[in-house]
């Protein structure tokens, strides 16, 4: 009886043993379909996000690169080697060429400067107690270019302007000139350059004939529009006195402490003065006749009155001048013929000047500062 006992309880232990085997199995295998199943729908959901993303980025790029027709429907552009080419070009473009195109593209965009510059100070001081060198004026002006041009960067000039200089054996003049009018120059916004006209040999000096010169050695640069006459001992006191052009012809050096700061008489046209291109060949230019000192200025004002042009005028504070002291140079005594000559402007006006104009340029050269023409202009 008791063997039998002793099998009963071994056979229900076993059979419970087997029944907590058998549930565990299930369990574990519930658990595992639970997460295979789980699985299952974390990937399809996975796919299916992967899928909208591609087919919204597609449709994206396809509006962004589709070359419109005159329809409604993009068209898509496709990407060729060709173009990967240039692409791969312009990328290895120098760093020159990317600067001068953004500096081109930059004017593109520049508004036209104000009628008045906001840069100007109004009047000056100026002395020649102190001498200058062409290094300092160099330094002292960092934004001109060769030749002795510039032009603003933060705005479009109004117009642009040839400085004309007629030039024999006066260095020092012309550095003082150069220390002064350039700083002036760019605060009056100009699109300028200098060009600085030097009679080569030791003939009788003709003042009139390198105006005339430089007049048409500029145009070889630039397409000018307005020319500055300026003698190069003739300092502006005040910036408001703009070397531009204007309505009728412009007389720049108003006040000049030579004559006590006022007009010498009214026809006066000597010294600085601007005509614009029009006003200038409308008279011819100027006269080439007028060998040695005096006349060609009286002529010049012959010429426009006689073709109904009046000379503005600044006011004689805002156009005050100082000048160089100096000695007469040697080989420009006064022109003995000069009052006969003027006599008789409107009958030779039409035959002497632009059209008549002879001369053979020397050289030419470019420097920081300025642009030298030296030119033959023959003798009387």
């Amino acid at each position: 009886m008791m063997a039998g006992g002793d099998s009963s309880v071994k056979f229900l232990l076993l059979h419970r043993t087997c029944k907590l085997v058998v549930l565990l199995c299930f369990l574990h295998i519930s658990v595992t379909v639970f997460f295979y199943v789980r699985s299952l729908d974390v990937r399809f959901s996975f796919a299916q996000n992967q899928q909208h993303s591609n087919i919204s980025s597609t449709q994206t790029d396809r509006v962004r690169d589709a070359g419109f027709t005159s329809g409604t429907e993009p068209k898509v552009v496709q990407t060729t080697k060709e173009e990967h080419r240039e692409e791969r070009k312009a990328s290895e473009q120098p760093e020159e060429e990317k600067k001068k195109k953004e500096e081109v593209e930059s004017e593109k965009k520049l508004e036209k400067c104000p009628e008045t510059s906001p840069l100007l100070v109004g009047p000056l001081r100026v002395e020649f107690t102190s001498p200058v060198n062409l290094d300092q004026i160099k330094d002292q002006n960092p934004n001109l270019r060769p030749g002795g041009r510039f032009r603003p960067r933060d705005c479009e000039a109004l117009t642009k302007v040839a400085i004309i200089i007629p030039f024999r054996k006066r260095e020092e003049h012309l550095k003082f000139w150069l220390f002064y009018l350039h700083p002036i120059l760019q605060r009056q916004q100009l699109d300028y350059g200098v060009y600085v006209i030097n009679q080569d040999g030791d003939q009788i000096f003709n003042r009139a004939k390198l105006l005339n010169v430089g007049y048409l050695e500029a145009l070889k640069d630039y397409d000018y529009e307005c020319f500055v006459f300026s003698d190069v001992d003739l300092i502006p006191m005040d910036d408001r006195n703009t070397y531009k052009c204007f309505s009728q012809p412009r007389h720049l050096s108003v006040s000049m402490d030579k004559f006590g700061f006022r007009l010498p008489y009214n026809q006066y046209f000597g010294g600085v003065s601007s005509m614009s291109k029009e006003q200038y060949l409308k008279i011819n230019g100027f006269p080439n006749n007028y060998w040695g000192w005096g006349g060609e200025d009286d002529d010049i004002f012959n010429r426009l009155s006689s073709k109904g042009m009046s000379i503005s005028r600044p006011s004689g504070d805002v156009g005050k001048c100082r000048m160089i002291r100096h000695d007469r140079d040697k080989k420009n005594d006064p022109n003995p013929q000069r009052f006969d000559r003027i006599a008789h402007t409107r009958d030779t006006m039409h035959k002497d000047g632009i059209n008549s104009l002879s001369y053979s340029v020397v050289k030419t050269e470019r420097f920081d500062l300025f642009t030298k023409v030296t030119v033959d202009v023959g003798k009387p």
